[in-house]
Protein backbone atom coordinates (compact mmCIF):
# COMPACT_ATOMS: atom_id res chain seq x y z
CA UNK A 1 0.00 0.00 0.00
CA UNK A 2 1.76 2.95 -1.13
CA UNK A 3 0.41 6.59 1.07
CA UNK A 4 1.27 10.07 -0.21
CA UNK A 5 4.17 10.57 2.26
CA UNK A 6 5.25 7.18 0.99
CA UNK A 7 5.85 8.49 -2.49
CA UNK A 8 7.92 11.27 -1.43
CA UNK A 9 10.82 9.22 -2.60
CA UNK A 10 9.36 8.63 -5.91
CA UNK A 11 9.62 11.98 -8.65
CA UNK A 12 8.57 15.33 -7.47
CA UNK A 13 5.47 15.15 -9.56
CA UNK A 14 4.37 11.87 -8.34
CA UNK A 15 4.65 13.28 -4.82
CA UNK A 16 2.44 16.31 -5.90
CA UNK A 17 0.12 14.66 -7.47
CA UNK A 18 -0.73 12.06 -4.36
CA UNK A 19 -0.77 15.37 -2.10
CA UNK A 20 -3.38 16.91 -4.23
CA UNK A 21 -5.55 14.01 -4.16
CA UNK A 22 -5.53 13.42 -0.34
CA UNK A 23 -5.90 17.08 0.72
CA UNK A 24 -9.00 17.54 -1.50
CA UNK A 25 -10.39 14.50 -0.35
CA UNK A 26 -9.92 16.07 3.16
CA UNK A 27 -11.22 19.53 2.44
CA UNK A 28 -14.08 17.73 0.50
CA UNK A 29 -15.58 16.41 3.60
CA UNK A 30 -14.72 19.15 5.48
CA UNK A 31 -16.86 20.92 3.24
CA UNK A 32 -19.49 18.85 3.81
CA UNK A 33 -19.44 19.31 7.67
CA UNK A 34 -18.03 15.24 7.99
CA UNK A 35 -15.11 16.79 9.79
CA UNK A 36 -15.03 17.47 13.64
CA UNK A 37 -12.26 19.23 15.98
CA UNK A 38 -11.79 17.57 19.45
CA UNK A 39 -9.06 18.48 21.74
CA UNK A 40 -7.08 14.54 22.68
CA UNK A 41 -4.36 12.82 24.61
CA UNK A 42 -1.53 12.11 23.22
CA UNK A 43 1.56 9.58 24.15
CA UNK A 44 4.69 12.02 24.20
CA UNK A 45 8.42 10.86 24.74
CA UNK A 46 10.78 12.76 26.81
CA UNK A 47 13.25 11.02 25.73
CA UNK A 48 13.34 11.33 22.12
CA UNK A 49 11.40 15.12 22.55
CA UNK A 50 8.37 14.48 20.53
CA UNK A 51 4.86 12.92 20.03
CA UNK A 52 5.07 9.40 19.02
CA UNK A 53 3.46 7.63 16.42
CA UNK A 54 0.83 4.84 16.95
CA UNK A 55 3.38 2.06 15.88
CA UNK A 56 5.96 3.53 17.86
CA UNK A 57 3.95 2.83 21.17
CA UNK A 58 3.95 -0.21 22.84
CA UNK A 59 2.80 -1.43 26.13
CA UNK A 60 -0.60 -3.89 27.67
CA UNK A 61 -3.94 -4.13 25.46
CA UNK A 62 -6.55 -3.03 27.99
CA UNK A 63 -9.14 -5.80 26.70
CA UNK A 64 -6.69 -9.00 26.43
CA UNK A 65 -3.85 -7.96 28.61
CA UNK A 66 -1.90 -8.92 25.74
CA UNK A 67 1.72 -7.32 26.66
CA UNK A 68 3.25 -6.68 23.29
CA UNK A 69 -0.14 -4.32 21.99
CA UNK A 70 1.14 -1.66 19.54
CA UNK A 71 -0.86 1.86 19.90
CA UNK A 72 -3.26 1.51 17.34
CA UNK A 73 -4.04 -1.94 17.54
CA UNK A 74 -3.75 -5.40 19.19
CA UNK A 75 -2.77 -7.92 17.20
CA UNK A 76 -3.76 -10.50 19.68
CA UNK A 77 -7.65 -9.90 19.86
CA UNK A 78 -7.26 -7.44 17.48
CA UNK A 79 -8.95 -4.59 18.68
CA UNK A 80 -8.41 -1.25 17.07
CA UNK A 81 -6.95 1.35 19.98
CA UNK A 82 -5.93 4.86 20.65
CA UNK A 83 -2.43 5.04 22.20
CA UNK A 84 -3.59 6.81 25.17
CA UNK A 85 -6.12 3.16 26.19
CA UNK A 86 -2.52 1.55 26.83
CA UNK A 87 -1.91 0.37 30.20
CA UNK A 88 2.23 0.48 30.81
CA UNK A 89 2.55 2.41 27.25
CA UNK A 90 6.76 2.53 25.83
CA UNK A 91 9.03 4.21 23.59
CA UNK A 92 9.30 1.44 21.21
CA UNK A 93 12.64 3.39 20.19
CA UNK A 94 13.66 2.88 24.12
CA UNK A 95 11.74 1.41 26.05
CA UNK A 96 14.07 3.01 28.78
CA UNK A 97 12.88 6.59 28.05
CA UNK A 98 9.76 8.39 30.39
CA UNK A 99 6.59 8.90 28.16
CA UNK A 100 3.45 11.02 29.49
CA UNK A 101 0.21 12.09 27.74
CA UNK A 102 0.06 15.85 26.35
CA UNK A 103 -2.99 17.26 24.66
CA UNK A 104 -3.32 18.44 21.14
CA UNK A 105 -5.85 19.28 19.06
CA UNK A 106 -6.94 17.31 15.76
CA UNK A 107 -9.37 16.58 13.31
CA UNK A 108 -11.83 13.38 13.51
CA UNK A 109 -13.70 12.01 9.97
CA UNK A 110 -17.55 12.33 11.64
CA UNK A 111 -18.09 8.14 11.49
CA UNK A 112 -21.72 9.18 13.42
CA UNK A 113 -22.75 11.60 11.13
CA UNK A 114 -21.66 9.12 7.95
CA UNK A 115 -23.21 5.81 9.55
CA UNK A 116 -26.63 5.83 7.65
CA UNK A 117 -25.16 6.23 4.20
CA UNK A 118 -21.93 3.70 5.16
CA UNK A 119 -24.23 1.32 6.53
CA UNK A 120 -26.67 1.20 3.13
CA UNK A 121 -23.42 0.77 1.56
CA UNK A 122 -21.92 -2.12 3.39
CA UNK A 123 -25.29 -3.73 3.50
CA UNK A 124 -25.38 -3.50 -0.83
CA UNK A 125 -21.77 -4.55 -1.36
CA UNK A 126 -21.02 -7.08 0.96
CA UNK A 127 -24.19 -9.16 -0.51
CA UNK A 128 -23.64 -8.51 -4.25
CA UNK A 129 -19.65 -8.52 -3.76
CA UNK A 130 -19.75 -11.65 -1.81
CA UNK A 131 -17.40 -10.57 0.87
CA UNK A 132 -15.66 -13.20 2.91
CA UNK A 133 -16.96 -14.39 6.19
CA UNK A 134 -14.35 -12.55 8.34
CA UNK A 135 -14.63 -9.19 6.35
CA UNK A 136 -18.27 -9.06 7.17
CA UNK A 137 -18.06 -10.18 10.69
CA UNK A 138 -15.15 -7.63 11.65
CA UNK A 139 -17.02 -5.15 10.29
CA UNK A 140 -20.92 -5.78 11.58
CA UNK A 141 -18.56 -5.78 14.92
CA UNK A 142 -17.37 -2.32 14.36
CA UNK A 143 -21.47 -1.20 13.60
CA UNK A 144 -22.86 -3.18 16.89
CA UNK A 145 -20.52 -1.39 18.81
CA UNK A 146 -21.20 2.01 17.60
CA UNK A 147 -18.73 3.98 15.25
CA UNK A 148 -17.41 6.72 17.23
CA UNK A 149 -15.32 10.32 15.65
CA UNK A 150 -12.48 8.30 14.34
CA UNK A 151 -9.30 11.12 14.61
CA UNK A 152 -7.17 11.44 11.02
CA UNK A 153 -4.75 13.92 11.85
CA UNK A 154 -0.78 13.41 14.03
CA UNK A 155 1.35 15.10 15.88
CA UNK A 156 4.51 14.24 13.23
CA UNK A 157 7.25 15.94 11.02
CA UNK A 158 7.17 13.42 8.62
CA UNK A 159 3.69 13.16 5.95
CA UNK A 160 1.33 14.27 4.26
CA UNK A 161 0.54 17.74 5.10
CA UNK A 162 -2.78 18.70 6.52
CA UNK A 163 -4.18 21.62 4.07
CA UNK A 164 -5.41 23.66 7.52
CA UNK A 165 -3.81 26.98 8.68
CA UNK A 166 -4.02 26.40 12.21
CA UNK A 167 -3.02 22.58 11.45
CA UNK A 168 0.25 23.60 9.31
CA UNK A 169 2.42 21.68 11.29
CA UNK A 170 0.69 18.42 11.15
CA UNK A 171 0.27 15.77 8.79
CA UNK A 172 -2.67 12.61 8.03
CA UNK A 173 -3.09 10.01 10.48
CA UNK A 174 -1.42 6.92 8.19
CA UNK A 175 -4.84 5.04 8.03
CA UNK A 176 -6.53 8.27 6.14
CA UNK A 177 -3.79 8.93 3.65
CA UNK A 178 -2.40 5.49 2.83
CA UNK A 179 -5.55 3.41 1.55
CA UNK A 180 -6.06 6.88 -1.04
CA UNK A 181 -2.54 5.85 -1.81
CA UNK A 182 -4.63 3.50 -4.26
CA UNK A 183 -6.21 6.74 -6.12
CA UNK A 184 -2.67 8.37 -6.30
CA UNK A 185 -0.83 5.09 -7.60
CA UNK A 186 -3.20 4.99 -10.84
CA UNK A 187 -3.61 8.98 -11.13
CA UNK A 188 0.60 8.62 -11.34
CA UNK A 189 0.13 6.03 -13.96
CA UNK A 190 -2.66 7.93 -15.86
CA UNK A 191 -4.26 11.33 -16.33
CA UNK A 192 -7.34 9.28 -16.55
CA UNK A 193 -7.64 8.33 -13.54
CA UNK A 194 -11.18 9.02 -12.84
CA UNK A 195 -12.18 6.58 -15.59
CA UNK A 196 -11.18 3.67 -13.05
CA UNK A 197 -11.75 5.45 -9.21
CA UNK A 198 -15.25 7.56 -10.22
CA UNK A 199 -16.99 5.05 -12.26
CA UNK A 200 -18.77 3.12 -10.00
CA UNK A 201 -21.39 1.46 -12.58
CA UNK A 202 -18.91 0.53 -14.61
CA UNK A 203 -15.70 -0.36 -12.59
CA UNK A 204 -15.56 -2.74 -9.64
CA UNK A 205 -13.05 -2.83 -6.81
CA UNK A 206 -11.56 -5.94 -5.61
CA UNK A 207 -8.71 -5.63 -2.91
CA UNK A 208 -7.36 -8.77 -0.85
CA UNK A 209 -5.70 -8.28 2.56
CA UNK A 210 -4.86 -9.55 5.96
CA UNK A 211 -7.77 -9.46 8.33
CA UNK A 212 -6.34 -6.90 10.72
CA UNK A 213 -6.73 -4.34 8.06
CA UNK A 214 -10.83 -5.18 7.18
CA UNK A 215 -12.21 -1.96 9.33
CA UNK A 216 -9.73 0.44 7.31
CA UNK A 217 -10.79 -0.62 4.13
CA UNK A 218 -14.73 -1.47 4.67
CA UNK A 219 -15.56 1.43 7.35
CA UNK A 220 -12.92 3.82 7.43
CA UNK A 221 -11.60 4.73 3.75
CA UNK A 222 -15.09 4.27 2.44
CA UNK A 223 -16.37 6.89 4.29
CA UNK A 224 -13.74 9.11 4.04
CA UNK A 225 -14.86 8.81 0.31
CA UNK A 226 -18.71 8.77 1.14
CA UNK A 227 -18.07 12.05 2.78
CA UNK A 228 -16.84 14.02 -0.22
CA UNK A 229 -20.27 13.89 -1.53
CA UNK A 230 -18.58 12.45 -5.05
CA UNK A 231 -19.34 9.91 -6.50
CA UNK A 232 -16.34 7.69 -5.86
CA UNK A 233 -15.83 3.71 -7.02
CA UNK A 234 -15.94 1.69 -3.66
CA UNK A 235 -14.93 -1.63 -2.44
CA UNK A 236 -16.77 -4.17 -4.03
CA UNK A 237 -15.38 -8.03 -3.76
CA UNK A 238 -12.84 -8.18 -0.41
CA UNK A 239 -10.96 -11.38 0.39
CA UNK A 240 -9.42 -11.70 3.48
CA UNK A 241 -7.02 -14.15 5.26
CA UNK A 242 -7.09 -15.48 8.55
CA UNK A 243 -4.07 -16.13 11.20
CA UNK A 244 -1.77 -19.01 11.57
CA UNK A 245 -1.00 -18.93 14.77
CA UNK A 246 2.71 -19.87 15.71
CA UNK A 247 4.68 -20.04 19.48
CA UNK A 248 7.09 -16.99 18.49
CA UNK A 249 5.37 -15.86 15.60
CA UNK A 250 1.96 -14.74 13.67
CA UNK A 251 1.48 -15.63 9.49
CA UNK A 252 -1.34 -14.64 7.19
CA UNK A 253 -3.06 -18.14 5.83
Amino acid sequence: MLSACMLSACAPHWRAVSVQIAQRIFLDNLEHDNLVEETVEQVYCLGCSKFLADRFIEGVCPLCNYEDARGDQCDKCGKLLNATELLSPKCKANKEHMVEKRTSQHMFLNLPKLEPALREWISASSTTGKWTENSIGITDGWLRSGLKPRCITRDLKWGTPVPMERFKDKVFYVWFDAPIGYISITANYTSQWEQWWMDPKHVQLYQFMGKDNIPFHTVIFPASLIGTGKDWTLLHHVSTTEYVRLPHARAYA
